[in-house]
This record gives C-alpha cells, sequence and structure tokens, in this order.
C-alpha cells in the first residue's frame, strides 16, 4: 500500500447499537477459514450490534471455499455476485450454479455455501449468514434452495411512486424469515415518509450517490458505502447526483417479537 497523499482520512460513521457507515477507505482483509485467494472483510457482526453477519471481497481466479461457509445447524447464508469479469461455480446441498454479476444464491438453514471462481477473472461478492428463526406452525413448509439474478427480475415501482423502484430476491413467504430487495432512487426519488421500524437492515450500495437519514443525522453516502440499521433507528434516503443510485439490503421480515 503507497504512503498516503495528505491528511489520514475516513468517511466512516459508527453508532454501536444505531447505525453505521462502513466507507471503503478503511476497510481491512479478514481471514475466514475456509475462504481461500479471496480478499474479504467483515462490514457487520453481533459486535456492532446486528443480528447478521456481512462480508464483503474480491474472488480472485484461484478463489474457493475447502469447507462450506455457514453450515451451521439453523444458519441460513446468501451469495451475491456485485459485479466482475468472471464467475463462480456455486453449490448449496449438491446443487451446483454459475453465477455472474448480478446472480445470488440462498441456502436453508443447516446447508451452507460452496464456491470456486471459473478462473475467468475476478468478482466481487457479498456473503451474508444469520440464525434462522422457525415458522411457530409445525405444518408450515421449509424454506427452500432460491438462486437466481437480479437482471431477470423485473423491478416494480416502492410504494406507487415512479422514480423509486424495489426489487425481491426471496419469495415472500412465511417459510422464509428473511428477504433480500434492491432499490433504486433515480435523481430526486426519495422515501415516501421518514421510516421506523423493528427490522434491521444491512445495505450495500453499488452504484450511485444519495442522503441517508440515520438517527437523526444527514449523511452522505456513495457507491461502495456499506449501512447497518438497527432496529427503530430513523431512517429516509434521497437519491442525489446525476444518475440512478442503487442499493441491495437485508430485512428480517414474517415472524413476531419474543418477550
Amino acid at each position: 500500500m503507497p504512503y498516503p497523499d495528505g491528511f489520514l482520512k475516513n468517511r466512516s460513521v459508527i453508532e454501536p447499537h444505531k447505525y453505521a457507515v462502513i466507507t471503503p477507505e478503511g476497510r481491512v482483509n479478514n481471514v475466514i477459514p475456509g475462504i481461500e485467494d479471496c480478499q474479504m472483510t467483515i462490514l457487520a457482526s453481533p459486535k456492532l450490534g446486528a443480528g447478521f453477519v456481512q462480508m464483503v471481497g474480491t474472488v480472485g481466479n484461484g478463489g474457493k471455499t475447502t469447507i462450506p461457509y455457514a453450515k451451521e445447524e439453523n444458519i441460513e447464508s446468501l451469495l451475491f455476485v456485485i459485479d466482475g469479469e468472471g464467475s463462480l461455480t456455486v453449490t448449496v446441498d449438491g446443487q451446483k450454479e454459475k453465477l455472474s454479476h448480478g446472480g445470488y444464491i440462498y441456502a436453508p438453514p443447516g446447508k451452507g455455501i460452496e464456491f470456486i471462481s471459473s478462473g475467468e477473472g475476478e468478482v466481487r461478492i457479498l456473503l451474508y449468514k444469520q440464525k434462522f428463526i422457525p415458522h411457530p406452525d409445525p405444518k408450515m413448509e421449509k424454506p427452500w434452495i432460491v438462486k437466481g439474478s437480479i437482471k431477470e427480475i423485473e423491478e416494480s415501482f416502492y410504494d406507487g411512486m415512479d422514480n423509486v423502484f424495489v426489487r425481491d430476491l426471496l419469495p415472500v413467504h412465511e417459510a422464509f424469515d428473511m428477504n433480500f430487495h434492491t432499490l433504486a432512487f433515480l435523481p430526486g426519488g426519495c422515501h415516501p415518509f421518514v421510516e421506523t421500524h423493528v427490522q434491521e437492515h444491512g445495505a450495500y450500495i453499488y452504484e450511485g450517490q444519495g442522503l441517508y437519514l440515520l438517527d437523526n443525522e444527514w449523511i452522505p453516502v456513495e457507491a461502495e458505502d456499506f449501512i447497518w440499521f438497527a432496529p427503530f433507528c430513523k431512517q429516509a434516503c434521497y437519491g442525489t447526483g446525476l444518475g440512478r443510485m442503487e442499493y441491495i439490503y437485508s430485512k428480517d421480515c414474517h415472524r413476531d417479537e419474543h418477550l
């Protein structure tokens, strides 16, 4: 790494148990057992206050898992390919899928995710895991493997606004206690109101820039920033700049709260 040009600086804002904006310039690579030839950074974990673990990383031409990621009882996981020239062969419970830019796969609890680079070029990925909360009805079916690409999912208007667009990556079904969505804002697009809800989010911005309200602070954000929102953190966004702002985010859903 070269010597710094001028003063050291970092735009990240960390408010443990409330919210965080983690920008690229301050990230370090973490050694993740069972993942080789990949530069991985842990973005969120219970140490921050999150109820999940999320990583971002670059998979080299020799990148692979040597043991399945998140193959633990009652742990579910998801892999999303942000971008890159190459592709991955991803295996979940014996099912193989080739994923490239925009592709994703969800692994049900206890199944884990294996991947190996095709060797055609690097790809950048998000890896996510959390504890699965079973449905209270024992007759409810169990969540199943879901695979696809955001390029093949039609966008819908968000809350009826024609300058904000949303996609659902997972089925809207009570078998699942989580979902992933993409949300995109044209310049000037915004949330219809300031949200305050029990769900938490982990959001990775991969295009554009915006202004995000977190608790009581409006914070400028841009592509490659990661945002974590604690439950009941006030939140809203305006798309700013000359082009579209888009991010992918996690959401817990379909479950009651425990006393």
